[in-house]
This record gives C-alpha cells, sequence and structure tokens, in this order.
C-alpha cells in the first residue's frame, strides 16, 4: 500500500473517530443539544456545563458518561474537547464562545450569534484567524422544508424572485429582555439569508412595532426589507396572536411557493400561477397599458418532503464541517447578516419605521 493509502486510511479513521464536545447551557435550549449529540455517530458527549450544576444534572439523567460541572475553565482544559455548543443568553455569547475559540475549539453559538453585530464581528473574526468553525445554530434552515426551498429557489425553479413574506405569529412568552423582533426574526431572516441566491441579498430595512400592552418593548412588529434586485421580503412577527402560524411564502417569475410549517401533510405547494407582463414591442401603441398584464393559471404541485428532526441535521453539518475543514452552511457571518438586519430594524423601529441602510460585504 503507497503512501497515498495510507493517508486515505488514516483520514477516513479520523473522521470516523467521534469529535469530543460539551454545552454550554442547560436551560431552555442546552437539553435539545445533549440529545443530539447523545443519539449522533458524530460526536461523543463530554461536559454538560451549567452555573447551575443539579439543573445540569437533571438533564443529563443516566448519562453517566457525561460529566456535569460549573467549571468552564475545566472544559475548555479537556484536550478530549474539540467542539463547544452554547446554548446561553445571547448577552453572554461573546464571552463563552471568545473564550472557547482562544481555546482552540471549534464553536456552535444559539441564535442569535451575539447581542451586537460589533460581538459577533469579533468572533468571526477571532474564528477566521485561528483556522476554526463558528457556526450558528440556524435550527429551521435545517428542516427538510426549508432544504427543499433552497433547492427550488436556487436552481431557478421559481425564475426571479419578486417577494417573500413570512408570517411567526402565536400567543407567545413575552420576554423581559428583548423584543419581539430580536425574539423571533432571526428565524425569519435565517431563513430568508439561506434560500436567497447568489448575488441577491437585502439592502435596507424599515421596522414598525407597537407594545399595545405596556410590557416594555415591541409586542409586534413587521419588518420590510428592500432586496438589490428591486425585490421586497416582509417579516411579521408577533406574540399577541390568538392563533399560531407559520407559513412563508415565495413568489418569482415563474412560480410562487407557499411553505406552512404547520401542516405536515402538505408543508410545501408550488403553483403555477401568477402574473405575465407582455414587453411594449409585443402589442401595438395604441393600446393600454393594462393591455401588458396578463394572468396565468397553472397547476399546484405539492413535493413529497421527508421528516427528519432538524437540530439532528444541524448537528450533522457542524460535524461534516468540523471533519471537512469547510464552512458550515450557515457560519458565522451568516449569523452576522441577520445581526446586521436586527440592528438596523432596532434603529428604524427608534425612527418610527424610517428605512435604515444595512453593511455591505459581510
Amino acid at each position: 500500500m503507497d503512501l497515498t493509502d495510507r493517508e486515505k486510511r488514516k483520514q477516513v479513521t479520523q473522521t470516523s473517530k467521534p469529535l469530543g464536545v460539551a454545552v454550554v447551557g442547560a436551560g431552555y435550549w442546552g437539553p435539545n443539544l445533549v440529545r443530539n449529540f447523545q443519539a449522533g455517530e458524530g460526536f461523543r458527549l463530554r461536559w454538560l456545563c451549567d452555573l447551575d450544576v443539579e439543573r445540569a444534572q437533571r438533564v443529563l439523567g443516566s448519562y453517566s458518561t457525561v460529566q456535569a460541572t460549573s467549571d468552564y475553565a475545566a472544559v475548555l482544559a479537556d484536550p478530549e474537547v474539540t467542539a463547544v455548543a452554547v446554548a446561553t443568553p445571547a448577552g453572554t455569547h461573546l464571552d463563552i464562545a471568545l473564550a472557547a475559540l482562544r481555546a482552540g475549539k471549534h464553536v456552535l453559538v444559539e441564535k442569535p450569534l451575539a447581542a451586537t453585530y460589533a460581538d459577533g464581528l469579533r468572533l468571526v473574526t477571532e474564528a477566521e484567524e485561528r483556522g476554526l468553525i463558528l457556526m450558528c445554530d440556524h435550527t429551521y434552515c435545517y428542516t427538510p422544508a426549508v432544504g427543499h426551498i433552497r433547492e427550488l429557489v436556487r436552481s431557478g425553479e421559481l425564475g426571479e424572485i419578486h417577494f417573500v413574506d413570512s408570517v411567526r405569529i402565536n400567543l407567545g412568552l413575552v420576554q423581559k429582555d428583548i423584543d419581539v423582533m430580536w425574539d423571533l426574526a432571526p428565524h425569519d431572516l435565517s431563513i430568508l439569508d439561506f434560500i436567497l441566491p447568489a448575488g441577491v441579498e437585502p439592502v435596507a430595512v424599515a421596522a414598525h412595532g407597537a407594545d399595545p400592552i405596556g410590557a416594555g418593548q415591541a409586542c409586534v412588529a413587521y419588518l420590510t426589507l428592500q432586496l438589490n434586485t428591486g425585490a421586497i421580503a416582509h417579516v411579521h412577527v408577533n406574540w399577541l396572536s390568538p392563533t399560531k402560524v407559520r407559513t412563508t411564502m415565495v413568489g418569482g417569475s415563474k412560480r410562487t411557493l407557499v411553505w406552512d410549517d404547520l401542516n405536515p401533510a402538505q408543508r410545501v405547494a408550488v403553483f403555477d400561477r401568477g402574473v405575465d407582463l407582455a414587453s411594449p414591442q409585443e402589442i401595438g401603441a395604441d393600446e393600454r397599458r393594462d393591455m401588458l398584464i396578463s394572468y396565468r393559471s397553472g397547476d399546484m404541485v405539492a413535493p413529497a418532503i421527508g421528516e427528519k428532526e432538524a437540530l439532528r441535521s444541524m448537528v450533522e453539518e457542524f460535524g461534516a464541517a468540523i471533519t471537512g475543514r469547510r464552512a458550515p452552511l450557515t457560519d458565522g457571518r451568516a449569523g452576522l447578516r441577520v445581526l446586521d438586519i436586527l440592528e438596523a430594524a432596532s434603529r428604524s423601529l427608534e425612527f418610527k419605521g424610517a428605512v435604515v441602510g444595512l453593511r455591505a460585504g459581510h
């Protein structure tokens, strides 16, 4: 066997060896990460770190091989820990993730990437300078439905994108430290970032919000994003709706797609219906403007989409990015683009819906 074959076998062995991982945070999201890291073959969960060690121990239950601790320094000092997953409040992401990167660990961070764009940029820069993976847990991007939508959009199946409209409303838990926009919109903004074709991106945002119950921050918000192609994207988030709605509509020049996340029987439907605009050369000069417009009514197709837990796919992507030494689908820069929109939208709210431009070249 020549040297090349030996190297290949070594690479396969290294790839097949589970990666040591630690989860930081045993609150709302941490237990979900624990479950998926435990269930996957690519990782070996070594630590669950939380300020409340008893809570961490309750989460672990019978996972006797995993150590519960409140000592984050001990976690980072463990040479068997290759990666750290951060599931703590956004305000703590910078310190926790920065310490892990400086300890040479790959890092997965729950959304949003950080509390501010400046903090997120520090994490991205640190990871890039050290050659480490920084991934943002934009979980919805790993649902089979959103993966299929991304393929349809990027393949040109829908044509040029004309509009995107997202609704994420429910009678939700009113947060004390963040408004509804920072709580719910990261999901829709990360999906938008994930599905848009290369070269198509938001360039400005205007936001309107209201706090009719006196909660101290916006409980209802509407974000309108201008895309560099002249298209428009709209996001409606709401904590006060008596009904739960999770829908996204992507309108293209050829077809329009509707995703209803609460309808397992037909999550995605693609409509060959829309408006066509004839070019002026195709009609007589003396005909009226409205003769340029024609309406198309074709078939509706509901593609078969498999079911798989998004978080499982996200964890698998994290492992594949580490072993393959490549950027994950939702890398730190994707998290940074979402933070840019959120910060701009917050400024827009302060100025009663003023249009605020986004940064270029993340």
